[in-house]
Order: C-alpha cells, then structure tokens, then sequence
C-alpha cells in the first residue's frame, strides 16, 4: 500500500511544512504510516539499538494500539524520512508527550528513537529531525522537550539546542 493511502498514526498537517520543504531533494518527511513496516522501519531502528523483526502482524498490532491511544489523547508522535527513489525509511524520530500535574498539568514531550540511515549521515537530517519532534512538541502545548542519549552524542544534541540537564538512569528488567 502506497504510503499516500496508508494511514498515518497522526495528522500529518501538525508537521510544519516549512520543515518538510527543507529537506534535501529525493526525500520526504511525513509521519509514520500503517505500511512502513514495508519499507523498513524496523531496519532503520536496528541501526540504533536491538530491533529483532517481531513479523507484520505484531508491528501492525502495536501501530493500531498507538493509533486508539492518539484517538483519544495525541501521545504518540513518530515522523519518519524516506528516500524517494527507493521507497525506504531512512530516518526517523519520535517525540512522546507525557502528561502531568506540574507546571498546571501541562505536557512534556520525550523525544525517542533518533536515528539516521549511516549511508543518509552527513545531509543534516538528525537536525532536521530535531527541528520537527520539537516543534511538535511546542505544537501540542508541551512546557519542554527533553531526550536521553549517550555521552558521546552530547555535543549533537547541544549543537541542535539541547542543553544537558543531568543524567539519565535505568533499570532494565531481567
């Protein structure tokens, strides 16, 4: 399925189109869409940490899921990049909005799952990434946008206007 009939998980209108038109040419930004598991989503996010191929069905499943919860509270907010020619994703960046009871109930925006094809590195699409997830996250109201990410993309993420903040600790299940 063509993306243009898929669905996408959010209103692709929120994607400010200055921020689309800015990409170099022979690849689009949009968000992310019913079919991507087709054009490789789960190879992009392999080049960013373990992605095993959970199949079509299960991709499929926990995009619906994604998509009831957007029906009812926009939480989930993926865009992705794709190389025109090859129909393949090839970046992608998702920002999460949190909502809390600080700061007058307002929202927080966890930008997620950064990644850049390393054969598309060096075109300045982490930044425009960045540029989008945040501006999302300013378009649904969050108070800030904050991410996690290792020491040595710190000077990345400063030159794209994050500031390190402290430090991130984890505790993964056994």
């Amino acid at each position: 399925m063509p993306a243009e009939t898929a669905e996408y998980l959010f209103d692709a209108a929120l994607v400010p189109s200055e921020l689309r038109q800015s990409l170099p040419a022979g690849l689009s930004l949009r968000p992310l869409a019913s079919s991507d598991y087709s054009r490789g989503h789960l190879d992009l996010l392999a080049h960013l940490t373990s992605s095993p191929d959970v199949g079509q069905q299960t991709w499929s499943t926990r995009f619906d899921e994604m998509r009831a919860v957007n029906a009812v509270q926009l939480t989930y907010l993926p865009v992705v990049i794709v190389e025109d020619e090859s129909d393949r994703l090839v970046g992608q960046a998702t920002v999460v909005v949190e909502r809390k009871f600080l700061r007058g109930a307002g929202l927080v925006g966890h930008v997620e799952d950064v990644v850049v094809d390393p054969k598309m590195q060096g075109k300045k699409l982490g930044l425009k990434l960045l540029e989008v997830v945040t501006a999302l996250s300013e378009r649904v109201g969050a108070y800030k946008a904050i991410l996690d990410c290792d020491p040595k993309n710190e000077a990345f993420y400063v030159k794209c206007g994050y500031e390190n903040k402290g430090c991130e600790m984890a505790k993964y299940r056994k």
